[in-house]
């Protein structure tokens, strides 16, 4: 099953309707609940960052029956340091974004600590893409 969302920069008041909608989709598929928090913490965390930080950006989503293979693209200023990027308390969120309770540093690795596979590639001033992988199979 594939599933897309786009994504709207700087818009907040949407932000975190995709990872709801695929939230949905995985408790109908009784897809076990501590994996669907580990599917949408990681989904949640990734598409914020997409408003916070780009222009605009695009989620595609494939449901295998043991994987979940999330790509999330965006076109936006692309991350200089992925290495210190993926620090905990390291932002580079502007202090808008910070005054509405986002942009605390903890995104990228909350995606880490909860997804199976992440891979991050980058290209400043022109976007960020990231592969996130989730096992469904996996015991818990």
């Amino acid at each position: 099953m594939q599933f897309e969302y786009f994504i709207n920069g700087g818009d907040f008041s949407k932000a975190g309707q995709a990872s709801s909608q695929f939230k949905k989709v995985l408790q109908q598929l009784n897809v076990a609940p501590h994996t669907i928090k580990r599917i949408v913490v990681a989904l949640y965390e990734a598409e914020v960052n997409i408003v916070a930080h780009a222009f605009k950006g695009k989620i595609s989503i494939e449901l295998q029956p043991d994987l979940v293979s999330m790509l999330l693209t965006d076109e936006g200023p692309g991350i200089p340091d992925i290495e210190k990027a993926m620090e905990v308390g390291y932002s580079t969120a502007s202090p808008k974004v910070r005054e509405m309770g986002f942009g605390a540093g903890m995104g990228l690795s909350n995606i880490k600590n909860n997804a199976d596979l992440l891979e991050i590639t980058s290209i400043v001033g022109k976007g960020t893409t990231l592969k996130i992988s989730v096992n469904l199979s996996k015991q818990e």
